[in-house]
């Protein structure tokens, strides 16, 4: 335990004496966190609509007015279809709806009428966007008009309603799964660099000629940064919850225990990637790319697993954010879901053992010199 401790006190010291584990810990989860939070908006968006009205009806008006009401739409009024065209290509507008001659004819015999919805469909999302809101205006408006009689009404009424986030704001759920992303590039990033730095700066040969064992080295390495990583975590949590008033539902021990869980397997790709490559910039480098890119795009936090490729779903089983990102939406939007908690904890745990034991025997045959013979016992004893 006196080996154990001294070096966990020589990591202590390290970390105070290096700003860049402060500002790693701490400056960057702030950067992200306020990046996710005003950067990133998965919101329905307000988008510019050209409105061409061929139809003199007075009522057809009131339909184009209806787009101009419209928080979701800023309309523009256009006199002929090529200028639309052009500001489509130009991309001043992204979509145009044009409403024909014949329009108010056909309401009010009680025939179809067709209006034209025209998107660009360079950019995807926005075009679903521009083609959801002209139907739901153009639907509204005929339920209220003088043609509403005329029409069928629909056998079936539905009437939707939103569990956990009633007012669908994108970022009650992009903000806590950012705490996932931050804390794997914490985790990863800080003990990437230690074993390397230690090699770089030849502290590991003097360590390695003292009586220090395997298990007193790794210990020494994670639970120093178990700590700043758990230090790091609450203060992930306190912008969440207590600057940017994300709701929070589940249970904060339950929280903080799966996080140190799920910190313990981040150390330990961390620590294996530094021991590996014993170079600081190759490892924060292979680092950022197995830590960010893959918490990022192959967790489910932007990008829903079920719809990528079969080899990309199976791969992301491997990886431990995809099941922290889970646990975490679901304590901070549901309050915890008890099936949730359970597999997620189960698979980081498997996890977080199976990475330790990595490291574990890693550091023996890359770390730890055994002797030859008695004769070297002999002299590292004189030495010492």
């Amino acid at each position: 335990m006196k080996i154990l401790l001294a070096l966990i006190k020589k990591e202590i010291k390290q970390i105070l004496r290096d700003p860049s584990s402060i500002i790693i810990a701490f400056v960057l989860p702030f950067i992200s966190i306020m990046i996710y939070m005003y950067g990133i908006n998965l919101d329905s968006v307000k988008v510019t609509i050209g409105i061409k009205n061929d139809d003199n009806n007075p009522e057809t008006a009131t339909l184009v007015k209806s787009f101009g009401h419209s928080k979701y739409v800023n309309s523009i009024n256009y006199d002929n279809e090529k200028d639309i065209e052009t500001a489509i290509v130009r991309s001043k507008i992204k979509g145009a709806v044009i409403i024909p001659n014949d329009f108010s004819t056909k309401l009010s015999k009680g025939e179809n009428a067709d209006l034209m919805v025209i998107t660009d469909g360079s950019e995807v999302n926005t075009a679903n966007y521009v083609q959801s809101y002209a139907m739901s205006i153009a639907n509204q408006w005929l339920s209220t008009s003088k043609f509403a009689k005329n029409t069928v009404k629909p056998l079936i009424s539905v009437e939707s309603r939103t569990w956990y986030n009633p007012d669908l704001n994108s970022h009650y759920f992009i903000v806590p799964g950012s705490v996932a992303v931050t804390m794997t590039l914490i985790g990863i990033l800080l003990t990437s660099l230690v074993v390397a730095r230690e090699w770089e700066r030849g502290t590991m040969e003097a360590l390695l000629s003292t009586r220090v064992r395997k298990i007193h080295i790794v210990l020494g390495k994670y639970i120093p940064y178990f700590l700043l990583g758990m230090l790091s975590m609450l203060f992930n949590v306190f912008l969440c919850t207590g600057v940017f008033q994300i709701p929070f539902r589940g249970s904060y021990l339950l929280l903080f225990l799966i996080s140190g869980i799920f910190l313990l397997t981040c150390l330990g790709i961390g620590l294996t990637i530094s021991s590996k490559l014993k170079n600081q910039f190759l490892a924060s480098m292979v680092a950022m790319s197995l830590g960010f890119m893959p918490a990022l795009m192959l967790s489910g936090l932007m990008f829903p697993i079920n719809s990528m490729p079969k080899f990309f779903q199976y791969l992301t089983m491997f990886l431990p954010p995809r099941y922290y990102i889970s646990f975490v939406e679901s304590e901070f939007m549901t309050g915890g879901v008890y099936e949730i908690r359970i597999e997620n904890a189960f698979y980081l745990t498997f996890l977080g053992l199976l990475l330790f034991f990595v490291v574990y025997k890693n550091t023996f045959s890359s770390l730890e010199k055994k002797p030859k013979s008695s004769f070297v016992n002999k002299q590292e004893r004189g030495a010492l």
